[in-house]
């Protein structure tokens, strides 16, 4: 599934550049939470969709006063839904967001064609994104937020966030 953002002005754009709060090296369209965005000219307004990662996560309300900042700023006013239907999935995260979160020092979720998150009693391989080994270990499941989990690079011994796959 994939957001709908309408590129016609600077202000769906300007939403779309907003940074994550929890980690800012990620755009709320390249995380995937945004999933529309229409610019109504006339009216000069603008609705916007969120999907919150989780249905807990505490960044849903600066995201959404930053969307109406932004909106503002532009000579805007800004409708903010949050919805929860269809459900947040790693496979709405962009490449180019996975590819910031490993340049970052975040393991990005792995990929998983077309289905659920497999659930088992095997090792988890998970790359270092600081030396690229498979060998390592979760140290806490969860991390510095809730999405995330805490590991170490047996072969480095760095620590580092694994954005959890959903």
């Amino acid at each position: 599934m994939t957001a709908t953002v309408a590129r016609t002005g600077s202000v769906a754009e300007a939403i779309a550049r907003i940074p994550d709060p929890e980690v800012p090296v990620i755009t709320i369209e390249d995380l995937g939470i945004l999933r529309y965005c229409e610019v109504d000219e006339v009216a000069r307004a603008v609705r916007v969709v969120i999907t919150p990662t989780y249905s807990g996560c505490p960044a849903m309300e600066v995201i959404r006063g930053r969307i109406e900042h932004e909106a503002a700023r532009a000579g805007y006013t800004a409708t903010v839904e949050t919805r929860l239907s269809p459900a947040w999935t790693t496979d709405w995260m962009s490449e180019a967001g996975r590819d910031r979160l490993r340049e970052f020092g975040i393991a990005p979720p792995t990929t998983r064609p077309g289905g659920p998150v497999p659930v088992g009693l095997s090792v988890r391989r998970v790359t270092c994104p600081l030396c690229g080994s498979t060998e390592t270990e979760e140290i806490a499941r969860f991390g510095s937020t809730a999405c995330k989990a805490l590991r170490r690079c047996l072969a480095c011994r760095e620590p580092f966030d694994e954005f959890k796959a959903v």
